[in-house]
């Protein structure tokens, strides 16, 4: 739907999705130039001194069941999309899908926009409203980079001795994915190679792998206790997808038939561009995900949950968040099936966690953004990537303006960025 065309004289921002999980900034004049998925849209227009530059804010939001985004046109109009995510969730109205506002500051405008939005449609609150974890007062040490899914206790307790030996020990420990049981179905389909498969490994049991299991640690309990003794760590979190696994849960394992799994194949939106793909969506929609029933994805986290923190966990970290947005066909559509599993989440980390425990990642979609009523810390970016130091500078750039929106809703968590410091006399 057409808004008409930016006049000239005004030059713009956009926070856009360069991949379904992700959002990254863009800048230009023209309206033509508004990229698709735009979910921030910043006009600025500066008069004659820096007292006289005025911005208009364009909030491209959830209304109902239907999901907005703003993109330009070859025409060279701003247009609104407005979707649901499944064929049979339709509309006439779309009253409130667009916010706009203005002010002199890009800042104030931005908290004071958000502010107004959460009390209005009541989905999603304001950071100030939030607990915030207390985690984020400790330099915290994550296990991805280090080991990717080859994360072992051995590897974890090595890797905490050697920072507490270089003078920099952590008192907080994300163990990242590699520590699950999860199944690959797939190597031998049609001959695909592992690669193209990996993203559609599904979950099989609640508790740890063998990894964790032996001579190192007798279980994840007796790892998560070891560590916190003897090298000081305060906060222990673990990783989990927000599905279980990528590939969601298997849905012949019998752990995980109490909640009626069901194999779904991913349908991407019809305004999704072609830098939206990427290797994770092409394996799920080959593949298919297991998904669990919503109206057992609480009792799914909360057994979850229950589990880890008994044996001394103290939080997760829930990735892959906006493959809900493609699994909306035939469960009421995206924005009602992501605020379904969202607030079912965070019911069962207030149940189950001290300290509001939870980073949200991969979860950029406004979906996501616009359905967290607790969730305080979220990804703001993109992977950092410890080996290609070109993108460090995209990385800072990517984290900086994205926090402009996210930041009114979640602290936003900086991946795994190292900084490195020269030292002179």
């Amino acid at each position: 739907f057409s808004l008409g065309t930016i006049p000239k004289g005004w030059r713009w921002l956009s926070l856009f999705k360069l991949k379904i999980w992700w959002m990254a900034p863009k800048t230009g004049a023209d309206t033509a130039g508004v990229p698709a998925e735009t979910q921030m849209l910043l006009l600025e227009k500066t008069g004659n001194g820096v007292e006289d530059t005025v911005y208009a804010l364009m909030l491209p939001v959830l209304d109902g069941d239907f999901r907005a985004s703003l993109q330009g046109s070859p025409e060279n109009e701003l247009q609104f999309c407005f979707e649901s995510g499944d064929p049979d969730v339709q509309t006439m109205d779309a009253v409130d899908a667009v916010f706009v506002n203005s002010g002199d500051n890009p800042f104030k405008l931005m908290k004071e926009s958000i502010k107004i939005l959460s009390k209005i449609k009541g989905t999603f609150s304001h950071i100030e409203s939030k607990e915030t974890p207390a985690n984020l007062d400790w330099f915290g040490w994550c296990t991805w980079d280090a080991f990717y899914k080859a994360v072992n206790p051995v590897g974890i307790e090595e890797g905490l001795q050697s920072l507490r030996e270089g003078g920099a020990p952590p008192r907080f420990l994300i163990i990242d994915d590699g520590w699950q049981q999860i199944v690959n179905e797939f190597k031998e389909v049609d001959g695909a190679l592992l690669e193209e498969t990996v993203f559609a490994e599904r979950l099989v049991d609640l508790k740890e792998n063998d990894k964790f299991r032996g001579e190192a640690c007798k279980n994840l309990g007796d790892l998560v206790k070891k560590i916190k003794e003897t090298h000081g760590v305060k906060y222990v979190y673990a990783w989990h997808a927000l599905l279980g696994y990528w590939g969601g849960v298997c849905t012949s394992s019998d752990v995980m038939e109490k909640y009626n799994p069901k194999l779904v194949y991913p349908v991407q939106s019809p305004g999704d561009v072609a830098n939206l793909r990427d290797v994770a969506m092409d394996s799920l929609e080959k593949y298919g995900v297991g998904i669990i029933d919503p109206e057992k994805i609480y009792e799914f986290y909360n057994d979850q949950h229950s589990y880890l923190s008994s044996v001394g966990v103290d939080g997760v970290k829930v990735d892959v968040q906006n493959v809900m947005e493609t699994l909306g066909h035939g469960f009421g559509g995206r924005v009602a099936l992501t605020r379904k599993y969202q607030h079912a989440l965070e019911e069962s980390i207030a149940r189950n966690f001290k300290g509001n425990n939870l980073i949200c990642c991969m979860s950029h979609s406004s979906d996501h953004i616009y359905s967290a009523l607790k969730s305080a810390v979220a990804r703001a970016s993109e992977d950092f990537m410890p080996r290609e130091p070109t993108l460090q500078t995209l990385h800072i750039a990517n984290v900086a303006f994205n926090s402009l929106l996210l930041g009114e809703i979640f602290i936003p968590d900086w991946d795994m960025f190292q900084v490195r410091l020269l030292c002179t006399r």
